[in-house]
């Protein structure tokens, strides 16, 4: 088979094509058993997305929440809520007694359980049809063979399927799979047998790396799945993750919905998708979804699943991964592209009814991607953060543009669960189209009070190489000199803090004239001594209204910290604004501000007439500034002698002011658990030793030493909760 990076890229001749549900006519019922109420086992976006699809059939819903999501959007959608414990998943989510008696109690015929949680769990399908309550899934069979990565992979063997060669068998003593790692060959990839989602996966490249990776590995396994046995596998070096999104019915019809790329990943996990694949064959495209409907046919699976391959790039050859039993999701990617909604077509098979079309009917119509906005610090690896949401606005949401979410502006993204915040999806009449909308949507999706990752997305769909469709797993570190800037390029960083102070500039004549629209509109009425004084202009004697703001901004490109951006503004006869700084390089600027909403601006600088949004709150004493125009986006902070109140009520904030600290001093890069300490107090390390390991999120990152020396300092035991930017422990030399 022709190499999948140099088959000719497939042109589709459909006419343009609008997301469109499938209508209840289009399925034929044998008997079917009509579900009234359903049960979503899960929280977020994904069951507020169920319960979309389910209100438009006129089934009511019934959500369960922990103490985290008291007051979350998927409770508020609901129309009954019943609380099911604690904020930990283990007390809640991943509870299935409590689950099927909220079930019970409420009087639901069915549970769907989203995705993560329970949505794999062979025991809790099982468990819902012994209390007679229908599981919107597939069986307990097949999810129990497919759900243990070992046993889907013999099965896949037996069946024809080819597999990339490695180990998977039951016998889990460290020293027997330490010597099948050395017959595979390293690098290998160690791989719980159970979940998904890139959790406890290891890449490990040595012998020496084996043991710590492989214990670390289980121990997220165990802390994320209740299953704590691994796998082993060849590590192919250039990949790319395509997978195809599968459908059965109860009356042994499969088929296929074509392929999606899942390539583009950041600590194993998927940030952007997309449907179909890019530079894939037809031929190619035929045989990926032959092997996936056999797949699905070999263990009698019924409703959505997905067969996931990996693809050598360089052999074009693709090998079986793992099924994931369950919605995927990137499932809105397909829908998109097939124009059906998945989640109907899950509760109508569910109930016994037939799939609604064959395989030859299934359309391929233009282009969709997906990209994950999620709470995360990306400079410092893509951990995870939380915060609360000050500011949340989407860009408006049509038959070619998507936004699945389960938050809302003011909610809280705690360390308890997933940290993603929005699933953007678009569609376009072909590739290019869609990226040319994908890049506008993000351009426009405003979130501040967190860090996110949306100017990186912006980075990945505007680089050279994801525009021409080339995308393999790797993608991120092999383009890493283009997606983090490098400091030497003196160019770019000019480029760059040039923007930022034509933001900061626009920020301050915003700030000011928002604040008094404010005033003005506050003053007792008809006093006009007092209201001279806020006009606009603002009246003054002998002399033009002067506002000096002074603002902060974290510049990336310099280690040395914050840059201050000091700004004279004066008001204008004109009712305009010139702002001025002290820096010689960045002479005055003409600024024209006309207040168009309550966070929207019409700005007029430099000749240029803009769209300028700007968000502002206190938080740790602190005025933040977020400011938003084109492609842009910048955060200011300012500080003020008025004791400002605190608004972010957060327990996991941080409360720590790093520059402060002593030199050696390691400060907690994330809000977590501790999940183990590797040393004791004293012990001396030498530089990247591991001292201990943090898990937020159910992601373990591991804190290691930065110099050699000796531990101080550290009294944490497993268990404890630490604060981002808390101090772990010191290293001296001494």
């Amino acid at each position: 088979m022709a190499s999948v990076a140099t088959v000719l890229r497939r042109k589709l001749s459909h006419k343009p094509f609008h997301f469109q549900l499938l209508t209840v006519r289009a399925f034929s019922a044998s008997e079917p058993q009509r579900i009234e109420k359903i049960l979503i086992a899960n929280r977020g976006e994904i069951a507020c997305r169920i319960m979309r699809t389910a209100k438009r059939l006129g089934i009511q819903t019934v959500a369960v929440y922990s103490d985290a999501d008291r007051h979350s959007l998927h409770v508020k959608s609901a129309d009954e809520a019943v609380h099911i414990g604690p904020p930990p998943a283990r007390l809640s989510y991943l509870k299935a007694s409590s689950i099927i008696d909220a079930a019970i109690r409420t009087g639901a015929q069915a549970i769907h359980p989203g995705y993560g949680f329970l949505s794999e769990s062979a025991e809790f399908a099982q468990l819902c049809e012994d209390k007679g309550l229908t599981f919107i899934g597939p069986p307990a069979s097949a999810i129990r063979d497919m759900g243990d990565k070992s046993a889907s992979k013999r099965i896949m063997g037996a069946a024809g399927v080819p597999l990339v060669p490695g180990y998977h068998g039951k016998d889990q003593d460290i020293d027997l799979m330490k010597l099948e790692a050395d017959k595979i060959g390293y690098p290998i990839l160690i791989k719980p047998t159970h979940g998904g989602g890139g959790k406890g996966m290891r890449i490990v490249q040595s012998p020496d790396e084996f043991v710590e990776s492989f214990l670390g590995a289980q121990r997220e396994a165990a802390a994320s799945f209740g299953v704590s046995t691994i796998l082993l596998e060849k590590y192919i070096t250039q990949p790319r993750h395509i997978e195809v999104q599968i459908f059965g019915d109860k009356h042994g019809k499969v088929l296929h919905l074509y392929e999606r790329d899942c390539s583009v990943q950041r600590r194993h996990q998927k940030i952007i998708e997309e449907a179909p694949a890019p530079n894939v064959s037809n031929d190619f495209r035929t045989h990926l979804g032959q092997a996936a409907v056999s797949a699905a046919k070999a263990v009698g699976y019924h409703n959505a699943g997905t067969v996931e391959f990996i693809v050598d790039t360089v052999s074009g050859q693709f090998y079986f991964m793992e099924m994931n039993t369950r919605l995927q999701v990137e499932h809105p990617v397909t829908e998109m592209i097939v124009g059906q909604d998945l989640v109907e077509w899950q509760i109508r098979v569910a109930s016994g009814e037939h799939l609604p079309i064959s395989q030859s009917q299934v359309p391929l119509s233009g282009h969709a991607f997906e990209a994950r906005i999620y709470a995360e610090n990306v400079p410092k690896g893509f951990l995870p953060a939380t915060g609360v949401l000050h500011h949340y606005h989407h860009v408006p949401v049509s038959p070619q543009v998507r936004v699945e979410t389960g938050v809302e502006q003011g909610d809280t993204v705690s360390m308890h669960y997933d940290p993603m915040i929005a699933k953007l999806v678009v569609w376009g009449e072909n590739r290019a189209a869609a990226l040319v909308k994908l890049k506008d949507c993000l351009s426009k999706f405003q979130v501040a009070g967190l860090p996110t990752n949306i100017n990186f997305l912006l980075k990945l769909a505007n680089h050279r190489a994801f525009q021409n469709g080339d995308v393999e797993t790797h993608f991120i570190e092999h383009f890493k000199d283009d997606l983090f800037v490098d400091t030497s390029n003196s160019l770019l960083v000019d480029k760059v803090l040039g923007a930022a102070r034509f933001s900061a500039t626009l920020a301050a004549a915003c700030l000011i004239e928002k604040e008094n629209s404010l005033f003005r509109e506050n003053l007792p009425g008809g006093d006009s001594i007092i209201s001279i004084w806020y006009s606009s202009p603002p009246f003054r004697v002998h002399h033009c209204a002067r506002h000096t703001v002074e603002l902060e901004w974290d510049n990336e490109y310099d280690s040395s910290g914050s840059k201050s951006l000091k700004l004279s503004t004066t008001y204008k006869p004109d009712g305009s604004y010139l702002v001025e700084t002290e820096e010689e390089s960045f002479p005055g600027l003409e600024v024209k501000v006309t207040c168009i909403g309550n966070h929207d601006f019409r700005v007029e600088a430099d000749g240029v007439n803009m769209d300028v949004s700007l968000a502002v709150y206190s938080k740790d004493q602190t005025k933040h500034i977020h400011i938003w125009y084109g492609s842009h986006h910048h955060h200011f902070r300012q500080k003020t002698d008025l004791e400002l109140s605190d608004e972010d009520e957060t327990e996991h904030k941080p409360r720590f002011d790093k520059s402060s600290y002593p030199q050696g001093t390691v400060a907690a890069p994330m809000a977590g658990l501790v999940v183990k300490v590797v040393v004791k107090d004293g012990t001396k390390v030498e530089e990247g030793q591991p001292i201990l390991v943090l898990e937020a999120m159910k992601m373990e990152h591991v804190v290691k030493a930065p110099s050699a020396g000796y531990v101080r300092g550290l009294h944490l035991a497993a268990g404890q909760q630490v604060s981002d930017g808390g101090i772990l422990f010191s290293i001296k030399e001494e």
